[in-house]
């Protein structure tokens, strides 16, 4: 089959499986996130076939390993692979699904021979949650941008330093490779599989039977973006996470104190050091960025809004966001989401310069060096960079 780029409509003849229009093989890695890879699965399988027949007569897939061995997922169900790796021409895409982390992780030496020999054959490799991690482990991400879920985004900054990070967005697509957040956003990625090889109606058809509407797209946005950055203090790290993971009801400085030993004034102090604002601050920009997100992609009122994101009281919120955006929340609501991220684009330039002129005069890994909005730029959130 004629393989075109990945950023063209994708061809719609037979494909390398038998008869059908789109072939994937799946490499599970150990504790693997069960759902990303059964719902890519099951909107290849409705795609395939009329109804809910399940014939696959238009798309096919498989499960390889380096063994017959059971794997587990990270909810401890276990999927037998259906044969060893061999041959990725057969398939359009090989798709690698992650999920668990853990240290001094390994991968397994004929699987990421596996995915370099698809990638020397032109077989576009995705990697699907923690995938990433893999494909860049193999060596084929160097030099490339990378969709990673906000919660991984400091794991795999750290890991790969050659690799740009992306967090803002559901999947990305660079050269033959493909990297996907995971959780539902695996979802978005098999519907525009799908709908590159056998057209809208097909990935339409199929996510009507799931009972969604549609899928998003790959520049949609993640819920939240990563805040905790690259900060070397273990103690910061713990409370910027406890903030990020509580955005709804957000945790007093004296309860994140408690949980990490500290006093409320130790931990006050050493974070306006580290952070360069307090922790107030902190957890208010990340809030704040988050209604913004939810006004873009959730139909809520604003006032619901304003309560997802941590705000008891509405009023504040729409000071807070007018004083941050430049407009209130209800005058967006009435825009398009186009144009709130419009205003996010706006805000990535601007952020751009303060980055240059902080790089000439700090250490990229020093945020403690500077004050206030700097701090923004040094932890590398996407959205401001």
């Amino acid at each position: 089959m004629r393989r075109g780029k990945l950023g063209e409509p994708g061809p719609k003849a037979a494909g390398r499986a038998g008869n059908t229009s789109l072939s994937v093989g799946f490499v599970l890695l150990p504790n693997f996130t069960l759902v990303a890879f059964s719902l890519i699965v099951d909107l290849l399988r409705l795609s395939a076939d009329e109804g809910d027949r399940s014939r696959p007569e238009r798309c096919s897939w498989s499960v390889l390993g380096a063994d017959l061995n059971p794997i587990n997922a990270s909810c401890g169900l276990q999927v037998v692979p259906w044969e060893t790796f061999s041959q990725p021409e057969r398939f359009d895409y090989i798709v690698v699904v992650g999920g668990l982390l853990y240290d001094g992780m390994e991968y397994h030496p004929a699987m990421l021979k596996f995915l370099q020999d698809a990638a020397a054959a032109n077989v576009p490799v995705a990697g699907v949650c923690t995938g990433s991690f893999a494909l860049a482990a193999a060596q084929l991400l160097a030099g490339r941008k990378c969709c990673v879920s906000w919660y991984h985004f400091l794991d795999f900054a750290e890991r790969f330093t050659s690799i740009m990070p992306v967090a803002d967005q559901l999947f990305v697509i660079d050269g033959n490779f493909i990297t996907c957040a995971g959780g539902i956003a695996a979802l978005d990625l098999g519907a525009w599989m799908v709908e590159r090889h056998l057209g809208p109606g097909r990935a339409q058809k199929a996510l009507h039977i799931m009972l969604t509407d549609k899928a998003r797209s790959a520049l949609d946005a993640q819920p939240q973006p990563p805040g905790v950055g690259l900060v070397a203090d273990a103690r910061v790290k713990r409370a910027m996470l406890m903030i990020e993971q509580n955005l709804s009801t957000p945790p007093k400085v004296q309860e994140i104190a408690s949980s990490i030993g500290l006093s409320k004034r130790q931990l006050e102090r050493l974070f306006r050091k580290v952070a360069g604002k307090s922790i107030q601050e902190f957890s208010r920009d990340l809030r704040i960025y988050y209604g913004l997100w939810l006004l873009a992609n959730s139909s809520k009122s604003i006032t619901a809004v304003a309560a997802e994101s941590g705000f008891a009281d509405p009023s504040h919120f729409n000071r807070l966001f007018r004083a941050t955006f430049g407009c209130p929340p209800s005058v967006l609501r009435k825009e398009s989401p186009a144009t709130i991220r419009a205003i996010i684009q706006r805000r990535k330039i601007a952020g751009n310069v303060v980055a240059a002129a902080e790089a000439a005069n700090a250490p990229a890994l020093q945020p403690e060096a500077g004050e206030g909005a700097g701090f923004l730029h040094h932890e590398r959130r996407p959205y401001l960079q």
